[in-house]
């Protein structure tokens, strides 16, 4: 019998109950979800596309981040700063995206802020793995309830106030937690799923920049 929140798939593995059996949606949970990322482009796409979930599901970011990517310049984001007016009525007349004035302008913004950002630390990675909450700020047991429970977490508030204070926009403590969670600096896969304990050991191992 599985735990709640876990499903077993077709492959006999268990796994998180949210990739809802989509193929697509499995190899996300199986191949991305919760490991560790230090790649500056990476933080950077993430922390975009999940601005421009709120409000949807994120298997339609999924779905449509290839087309993402090729609006916005692989989110390279010293490219994206440089993105002026006839950039944003090219992405707004993007049927391939997420269409909103207003997060196509974010994204832009959030670009030459983090373009700030390298400059001041280093790297993004550096920036956003200082707000990797320590282990005593942890759950000991990672079950749907206390998934559920926690959409942010104290780490996600302190790290959203953060970035607005820098002039990011779109960055919420819940979009922030959301983005914690797929770049591995929490281990948010339930209790029961046989990534949990694989994506222990790849933070344990995991060189911090």
């Amino acid at each position: 019998m599985t735990k709640p929140g876990i499903i077993e798939g077709a492959d006999g593995r268990c796994r998180c109950f949210w990739h809802q059996g989509l193929a697509d949606y499995e190899r996300y949970h199986d191949e991305e979800w919760g490991r560790p990322v230090t790649d500056d482009i990476r933080l950077f796409e993430k922390i975009c596309l999940e601005g421009f979930q709120s409000g949807l599901s994120w298997l339609t970011i999924l779905r449509k981040r290839e087309n993402f990517r090729a609006a916005f310049a692989g989110f390279d984001f010293k490219r994206v700063a440089t993105f002026g007016e006839a950039d944003i009525e090219r992405c707004v007349a993007d049927a391939g995206i997420i269409r909103h004035r207003g997060k196509i302008v974010s994204t832009i913004n959030n670009a030459r802020r983090a373009v700030e950002l390298r400059d001041e630390f280093g790297s993004l990675a550096s920036f956003f793995w200082s707000y990797e909450p320590k282990p005593g700020e942890r759950p000991a047991v990672m079950d749907l309830e206390t998934l559920r429970a926690n959409p942010t977490t104290p780490t996600s508030i302190r790290l959203s106030k953060d970035l607005k204070k820098r002039g990011w926009t779109f960055v919420g403590p819940t979009t922030v937690y959301a983005f914690m969670q797929a770049m591995g600096l929490v281990n948010d896969h339930l209790d029961g799923c046989y990534r949990q304990p694989e994506a222990d050991a790849e933070r344990a191992a995991f060189a911090r920049p």
